[in-house]
């Protein structure tokens, strides 16, 4: 019995070490691009090719040519266009999305299931497939260059998903919840702001952190609306620094992507608290 006993732990010991291991090993492939790139910053030159992490002469350089508007570099408007169209894009999902979420969730009426399908199905098409349709309507609009327009795709975009999850937290909250405030002559806006809005905050908070992050990380939409550079945002300017007609500064783009995840740490911090548990909260009924 003792040498079974001895034999379970000596397993279950084997299996925490390869854990551990595990988890080292992709703590390492994850921080050390970050690590890279933080040091590549710092790098004097242009060139991302180092002999070791840490350079031997660091500069700032590569921090004060961003905002130094010298004609071609429009650092501080490509971060101000990015800030702008995130945080529009983030309050009108969170309208949109809650809003539709919570006729889904209350309401029942012909066409419900089938539109969740419909939801779900629109996440399968890849978003470059209606890049023609985007551009030829913008140019008919006469919206290129338009952050509106850009604001009002990306919101469009983040309804389907997001609304199927919202719907399925709102569902986990009792209806008798609803049905005493309508007892107590509430209507069903006053139950939506007062009663399914606050105790939804977990997953509010997943949505609005993806429609924070998700126009900062998009290129292939932005850069068919946005034409001048002064319009840009920050997934194009960066791109445009790798470019040859902006002299490839590898460098000066490491130094632009180190600040542009400084407001997505922040509100990440921000929103933390509820944002693991809305990740796991919540089903999808149908």
């Amino acid at each position: 019995m003792n040498k079974k006993i001895k034999s379970m732990k000596a397993q279950n010991n084997v299996k925490l070490v390869l854990s551990y291991l595990f988890l080292i090993f992709m703590v390492v492939i994850i921080i050390y691009p970050l690590l890279w790139t933080i040091t590549a910053s710092f790098n004097p030159g242009n060139s991302l090719v180092s002999t070791s992490l840490i350079p031997k002469n660091p500069t700032t350089a590569h921090f004060s040519r961003l905002f130094s508007n010298d004609g071609t570099l429009y650092y501080g408007k490509w971060y101000l266009n990015s800030l702008k169209v995130s945080l529009f894009t983030m309050l009108l999902s969170l309208i949109f999305v809650s809003m539709t979420a919570y006729s889904f969730s209350r309401f029942r009426f012909k066409g419900r299931k089938n539109a969740l399908v419909l939801f779900l199905l629109l996440q399968m098409i890849p978003q470059f497939s209606a890049l023609i349709a985007i551009f030829v309507l913008a140019q008919m609009l006469g919206l290129i260059n338009s952050h509106l327009l850009l604001i009002l795709i990306y919101v469009g975009g983040q309804i389907p998903m997001n609304t199927y999850l919202l719907k399925g937290y709102f569902d986990t909250i009792p209806l008798d919840l609803d049905e005493s405030a309508k007892i107590d002559g509430a209507s069903n806006t006053r139950i939506f702001w007062q009663i399914i809005l606050p105790l939804s905050r977990p997953m509010l908070a997943v949505v609005a952190m993806n429609g924070f992050t998700g126009p900062l990380g998009d290129f292939a939409l932005s850069s068919v609306l946005l034409r001048n550079p002064e319009y840009y945002t920050l997934p194009i300017g960066l791109y445009k620094l790798v470019t040859d007609k902006m002299g490839a500064s590898y460098t000066t783009f490491a130094a632009g992507a180190i600040l542009i995840s400084i407001p997505i740490a922040l509100v990440f911090l921000a929103l933390q608290k509820h944002f693991v548990t809305g990740l796991t909260a919540g089903g999808t009924k149908g």
